[in-house]
């Protein structure tokens, strides 16, 4: 005889089980961080290069100045130019060492077609490393 006995629930059992799923996210975010990591550790390889003599601190790479004023004018290493001068010095200073560095300076009044017609006749002479001289900001 069962006076007053109720059916129980017998309760939460335990999990006996391991959630697969947060273990799975951390190991794909350490992959993603290896995958990212291996190029950059393979790449900083120690190297015991062999000693050479060097072009000294104060040697300068080979350039050629050209500058254009506001009115349009040219000049080469601070003297008046005309453009047939200036492709002239260009084509010798290419023929001396492709790899001469032409610094330009242009005034800002200068028409951007002009700029870009200088640089064509630097091109055509062989000279392809311009660069552009500027002031610092703060003057």
């Amino acid at each position: 005889m069962a006076f007053g006995r109720l059916e129980r629930n017998p309760g939460a059992q335990p999990m006996s089980e391991i959630n697969m799923t947060p273990l799975i996210d951390v190991m794909l975010v350490l992959l993603v961080i290896f995958i990212i990591t291996a190029p950059l550790i393979a790449g900083s390889l120690k190297l015991d290069l062999p000693r050479a003599e060097a072009a000294t601190a104060g040697a300068a790479p080979a350039f050629i100045a050209v500058a254009l004023d506001a009115e349009g004018r040219l000049f080469l290493d601070e003297k008046p130019a005309d453009a047939a001068a200036v492709a002239a010095a260009a084509g010798q200073a290419a023929r001396r060492n492709p790899l001469t560095e032409v610094q330009l300076r242009a005034d800002q009044r200068v028409p951007y077609g002009r700029v870009a017609e200088l640089i064509g006749t630097l091109h055509a002479a062989g000279l392809t490393r311009i660069g552009f001289v500027t002031e610092a900001a703060g003057n």
